[in-house]
């Protein structure tokens, strides 16, 4: 009879038994915020419930007149028949909504609130209440922005090129103890550094002229006609301070129209990161400091990331494309440099991970709650979830990141006879998304009908995994435990093509750029990468996991990510046939806890309910989040058993979609 109160296990060829072991990190409380807290004035001890001492909610008056939180008073008086605060005889019947004091404490908060809100949502609420400008001092105005911003621009080159160049100091005075040996390691350091200071003279000329102007543009909007006498005694100061703030928080003029895909993301960010404007003068020397501290951090790894680019792109001068967003034009920069700075600009962006929205996929603690699968669609405008439940569920995603809502409905569900393993979205056609299952039955549904489209039920086991190809629409690709990969195409009944090998398959992944490679992860430990022209033999396979490869995803057309039981991921060159790196912090030893890649980032669960996000450069995580129910009693021998079964990158964004074995599923953002 099958287990489901551990959810799927990853197949082994051999299974040993092991002795059961306890793992710390698993049961230890969630780690405290690192965001600081804003600093709130006290609050009036006239507002306070006197039996929990906070702002009372849901007033109540006694009849010896004195005021309590609704429940706070009748909690009491389950227990006591007296008033708390005078000892006079009270009984429910007594108890009276006091209006007064609530309506006072709604306008309090109010107050609280507006005190709180942002710059930028001052000067929003001005123009809303009637406040008049002319179109004059907003030409002035967006001018002085378009300068701000350029300004601002400059100083974050700057600040990125201070960072490199602090790196390349450092690095050069570690070799020199060793310069016989890395003599021509000194020699391309040295030329770097000197590219870099030359680069970093011209921005301190280019931010003088900037700054310059912006000055001349500031006096020159003081002798313009001022504004109207009710913004210039009440917000003439939050009308500046919010624009300040918000070339801050958005870095652009809002010149453009965003396509949909920003603005939800957009959206979703505002409802949930109130933290505002922050003072550029902080900024510039505090994110300095922290950009100094994560390369600190990972020196080691970041030093032969650079040494190894450095060495292959020694003598390929940098050539800066045509188009290319980056303004500054790095001459004498070296391409192995200009590669290095894009990874160490990328690794010191972020620090953490945000949760901007959460949502049940069942009912708590219920082993069918097990999401194993949640994937975007092509647009990234849907979300589909699969599991344990047997039941395919497809949300919104700009609802459920900008609706308050305890509970999300799906805007579709489709129920399947067994329990679901794995989801792929079709790549063109936009409503077909493909599932493998339990029975071993590969599903093309139509999700605008919820009807099934095929059904193909060669495989003789359960199947672990389908994918759909990313340039061929019609052709997909599923592995099973009965050690077969079987490609199908849509327009036929049944399978193209068979690969049969000697262990289960755990993961099957198209190449995205061409739909005649394959990557199969397998039970043996192996990865086999296949030439979908020629079958007889494998193209390359790719050694090195001691236990079996869980998952496979392509992070572009030559380099591939995996995933094993082993604890750790590994990344590949499936064109050079070579390993290139391993990373390692994560506990993965039985469970499949997912596994998805963006182009710089890998991020992937682990069995101590973390999700865990690496950097494609650096073997060890850039940050992690811990999933936490406040329900969840520490002393629950269940709650070791708790662990990420799924993970998504939206794509081109820092957001992600996680889920875990209780059925959570989290929106997740990095964050600096």
């Amino acid at each position: 009879m099958e287990e489901v109160s551990t959810g799927a296990i990853v197949p082994a060829v051999k299974p040993e038994p092991k002795p059961s072991t306890s793992t710390a990190a698993a049961v230890s409380s969630p780690e405290p915020s690192t965001a600081p807290i804003a600093e709130e004035a006290e609050p009036d001890k006239d507002f306070l419930c006197p039996i929990c001492m906070q702002i009372i909610k849901d007033a109540f008056l006694t009849g010896c007149g004195h005021s309590f939180c609704y429940m706070c008073i009748t909690t009491h008086l389950r227990n006591k028949n007296d008033c708390p605060c005078c000892s006079h005889y009270l009984t429910a019947n007594q108890l009276f909504p006091n209006f007064l004091l609530q309506k006072l404490l709604k306008k309090a908060s109010a107050l609280q609130t507006f005190k709180n809100a942002s710059p930028i949502e001052h000067f929003r609420q001005s123009l809303q209440q009637g406040c008049e400008v002319s179109i004059k001092d907003l030409d002035t105005l967006m001018s002085l922005l378009a300068e701000r911003k350029r300004k601002m621009e400059q100083e974050e080159a700057e600040r990125n090129m201070q960072v490199l160049l602090d790196f390349l100091h450092y690095l050069r005075k570690q070799k020199v103890d060793e310069l016989n040996e890395v003599r021509t390691d000194l020699r391309y350091i040295k030329e770097d550094v000197d590219a870099v200071e030359k680069h970093r003279i011209e921005l301190y000329r280019a931010r003088d002229r900037y700054s310059m102007k912006l000055r001349m543009l500031g006096d020159d909007l003081t002798v313009r006609k001022p504004w109207p006498s009710t913004i210039d005694k009440n917000h003439s100061g939050v009308v500046n301070s919010s624009l300040n703030a918000r070339g801050l928080t958005t870095g652009n003029i809002p010149t453009k129209k965003m396509d949909g895909k920003a603005q939800v993301s957009s959206h979703g960010l505002q409802r949930k990161d109130t933290s505002g404007g922050s003072d550029p003068q902080y900024n510039q020397s505090g994110l300095s400091s922290v950009k100094k501290k994560r390369v600190q951090a990972q020196f080691n790894d970041l030093q032969e990331c650079y040494l190894q680019k450095r060495r292959q792109l020694a003598n390929h001068p940098h050539h800066q494309p045509e188009g290319d967003k980056n303004v500054y034009h790095r001459e004498g920069y070296n391409a192995g440099l200009a590669d290095f700075q894009s990874v160490l600009s990328t690794f010191t962006q972020y620090s953490r991970l945000r949760v901007i929205a959460e949502l049940r996929h069942g009912d708590l603690f219920h082993s069918a709650n097990i999401v194993s699968s949640i994937e975007f669609d092509r647009d990234d405008e849907y979300f589909a979830t699969a599991g344990v439940s047997r039941r395919i569920k497809v949300f919104d995603f700009s609802s459920v990141l900008n609706e308050h809502a305890d509970v999300h409905c799906p805007i579709v569900e489709m129920s399947t006879r067994s329990k679901l393993s794995c989801l792929s979205w079709n790549k063109f056609v936009k409503n077909h998304i493909a599932s493998s299952d339990y029975d071993g039955i590969v599903t093309v549904w139509d999700v605008t009908t919820r009807q099934s489209v095929m059904e193909y039920e060669e495989h003789e086991k359960r199947a672990w995994s389908v994918d759909f190809s990313c340039t061929e629409p019609s052709m997909l690709v599923s592995g099973s435990d009965d050690c077969k990969v079987k490609v199908w195409c849509t327009n036929q009944e049944a399978s193209v093509l068979n690969i049969d090998m000697k262990a289960n398959i755990c993961c099957v992944k198209y190449n995205p750029g061409s739909s005649n490679h394959i990557a199969v992860g397998s039970a043996d430990h192996h990865i086999h990468y296949y030439d979908l022209r020629n079958v007889s033999h494998p193209l390359y396979v790719f050694s090195g996991h001691r236990k079996a490869v869980s998952y496979v995803k392509f992070l572009s057309n030559s380099e591939l990510a995996s995933a094993s039981t082993d604890s750790t991921l590994r990344l590949w060159d499936v064109k050079e046939n070579l390993p290139v790196r391993t990373f390692r912090g994560h506990t993965n030893e039985k469970n499949f806890v997912g596994l998805s890649v963006s182009s710089e980032y890998i991020a992937c669960g682990s069995e101590t309910n973390e999700v865990v996000v690496y950097h494609k450069e650096i073997s060890k995580p850039v940050t992690r989040h811990r999933f936490g129910s406040p329900e969840m009693d520490e002393a629950d021998e269940d709650a070791v058993s708790y662990f990420i079964s799924a993970v998504c990158w939206k794509s081109d964004s820092p957001t992600m979609l996680t889920a875990n074995s209780q059925g959570t599923i989290k929106v997740l953002v990095l964050a600096a």
